[in-house]
């Protein structure tokens, strides 16, 4: 339409103009490009131009402008719309009859190349190679160049059991989300070959970057992809049969050109569910050494306080580890634990330094400043013989194993009776440990974008749904009932196996319990921070500190019983190679 628009326009110039002059010059500016078109003088139709010569001219002269106009005629029709695919090209060659020192706006010349913005092979390298050596031409060879389908910006609703992956992001040889989504659009047709060989190029974005084996039942990639591909009705399904079963694509929505899922203005919370057997709460064994420690501590403490932790009556027939285990199974809370529970995480409630609660952060640091909005501990629910317990995390944004941590003080508090106060102490200065619990629990339920969807709300008062301006809210509303039943068979249901043949939370508990150290002597009765507790710089591997054990951040095993013999690793010394921003940026 634009195009047509133009054309109709310069005609309209050229016929009055040559009504009316002798001969002229028409500059034609068009963005980024600027062509000149030089005409005869004529009388008549501008159509009969080439066929009347210039007077001061000889007639091989004037035939060579005419066809020099034609030709530029010819490539401002081909030259594509400004937004379309293939919007933005330059022309590679000068064209030829046109004086060379022809100068743009900015005064430099029209025709010098600058080899710092060649975009060939920042496409596709390698045919830009095959291109230059004369190999690869698709009209020398007789096989016409597939089409340029257009593309738009769109937000992809995504679920994932996160269980043999290496996070969300895109990573280079490594098998993440991304990659595994971004490799089944291109064989789909959503992305084209040309930008196949780099997802950048699309401007790929996610809500949340969750970590290593975080399962999702919802999240937000946005990219530009192409939704209108020939012989493909259904590029929700076509997609879907490109993805493994682990990964579901729920739909994909318009969105708006410079949506980024990622950014606070746009994506104004997340909520994650961590579930965790309620076993962990049985206070710790009289014969273990976490018990020893925090007598000791408490006995020490001025005026000298008893113990919290008291002589369970589950411990009185304790036996064997298998017998142990039955037992636990077999165990169920009562009413005062969960009301204790629910009165402990009101205090994350609001916004904190959770400098203590992610990987090496620093108190001074203001990236540590989470809000927490609301946090609701279900009631418990009995699965084959083991009871459950889930707590739903609702923030505006959180860092790397910032809930596996919350979830860790949570539990270890109420199980040895430290007061919630304990918490309070972890905002302020002082540098402590708190153990991770496994990941097995953790589920990233959905980024929410209430902002953005009030935004484009305004915005659409003005037009219809089927308008091309319409922007549809982002919500996954639509898809409960699909992500519900995959929640069931691709996470809760790997969840309880792996628990029920391993023993994962037990195994984990038990490790804690054994430390016989001073990192976790902030579980007191007083619920502060003893001197004994805590890190001092550039201590993060301090002989006797609390070594956690890789095994508790994977959550896919093998079907053999797992080894508690695993490796150890130092206070995330893996996370802690990571640069600032990727801590900063990986949730969970």
């Amino acid at each position: 339409m634009l195009r047509s628009a133009v054309l109709f326009l310069r005609r309209r110039i050229l016929q009055s103009c040559l009504a009316n002059q002798p001969s002229f010059v028409v500059l034609f500016d068009r963005g980024r490009k600027a062509s000149l078109l030089q005409t005869l003088r004529a009388g008549m139709d501008p159509a009969a131009v080439e066929k009347r010569p210039h007077e001061d001219e000889d007639v091989g002269t004037s035939q060579k402008r005419v066809k020099t106009m034609e030709a530029m005629e010819k490539e401002e029709v081909n030259t594509p719309e400004e937004g379309s695919a293939d919007a933005g090209e330059k022309p590679k060659k000068a064209r030829d009859g046109f004086p060379k020192n022809l100068k743009n706006r900015k005064g430099k010349e029209k025709n010098s190349r600058n080899p710092t913005r060649d975009r060939r092979g920042t496409r596709n390298r390698e045919a830009a190679e095959l291109a230059d050596a004369g190999e690869g031409d698709d009209e020398a060879s007789g096989e016409p160049k597939a089409p340029r389908l257009p593309k738009r910006m769109r937000a992809l609703l995504i679920g994932f059991c996160g269980s043999g992956y290496k996070g969300m992001q895109i990573q280079q040889n490594a098998k993440t989300i991304e990659n595994a989504l971004f490799d089944a659009m291109v064989r789909a047709g959503a992305v084209s070959q040309d930008n196949s060989d780099d997802p950048v190029k699309v401007g790929i974005h996610r809500a949340a970057r969750t970590d290593a084996g975080v399962h999702a039942a919802g999240n937000v990639v946005s990219l530009k992809m192409i939704t209108n591909v020939p012989g493909v009705p259904d590029m929700t399904a076509r997609i879907n049969e490109e993805l493994p079963p682990e990964i579901r694509l729920w739909g994909h929505i318009r969105v708006q050109n410079s949506f980024n899922p990622r950014t606070y203005a746009l994506c104004d919370s997340r909520k994650y569910t961590y579930f965790f057997p309620t076993y962990t709460l049985i206070p710790p064994k009289p014969s273990s050494a976490q018990y020893r420690v925090l007598t000791e501590h408490a006995a020490s403490l001025t005026p000298a306080m008893p113990s919290p932790i008291v002589d369970h009556p589950f411990w009185a027939d304790s036996g064997d580890d298998a017998a142990d285990m039955a037992r636990k199974r077999a165990w169920r809370i009562d009413p005062e634990q969960v009301a204790q529970l629910r009165v402990t995480a009101k205090k994350y409630l609001g916004t904190h330094n959770f400098h203590n609660f992610t990987v090496d952060g620093a108190f001074s640091d203001r990236s540590n400043q989470r809000y927490m909005k609301d946090m609701e501990i279900a009631d418990p629910v009995v699965y084959g013989e083991t009871e459950w317990i889930s707590v739903l995390f609702h923030g505006q944004s959180f860092m790397m194993h910032q809930i596996r941590k919350m979830m860790s003080i949570l539990v270890l508090s109420c199980r040895t009776g430290t007061p919630a106060q304990v918490i309070d102490e972890l905002y302020g200065p002082r540098d402590v440990l708190i153990p991770k619990m496994p990941a097995l629990g953790l589920l990233l339920e959905e980024p929410l974008f209430d902002t953005y969807n009030l935004k484009v709300a305004r915005a659409n008062e003005k037009v219809t749904p089927d308008h091309a301006d319409y922007r549809p809210p982002i919500t996954f509303e639509p898809h409960r009932e699909a992500m519900a039943a995959f929640k069931e068979k691709y996470v809760y249901d790997n969840m309880r196996r792996v628990e029920d043949r391993d023993g994962l939370f037990d195994a984990w508990i038990r490790m804690v319990d054994a430390y016989g150290g001073n990192d976790l002597l902030y579980l007191n009765p007083k619920g502060t921070i003893p001197q004994a507790a805590v890190i001092k710089l550039r201590e993060r591997h301090r002989k006797g500190g609390f070594k956690e054990k890789k095994l508790f951040d994977a959550t896919s095993f093998p079907e053999a019983q797992q080894s508690l013999e695993a490796e150890e690793e130092d206070e995330d010394e893996e996370a802690m190679e990571m640069n600032k921003r990727k801590r900063i940026d990986t949730e969970g």
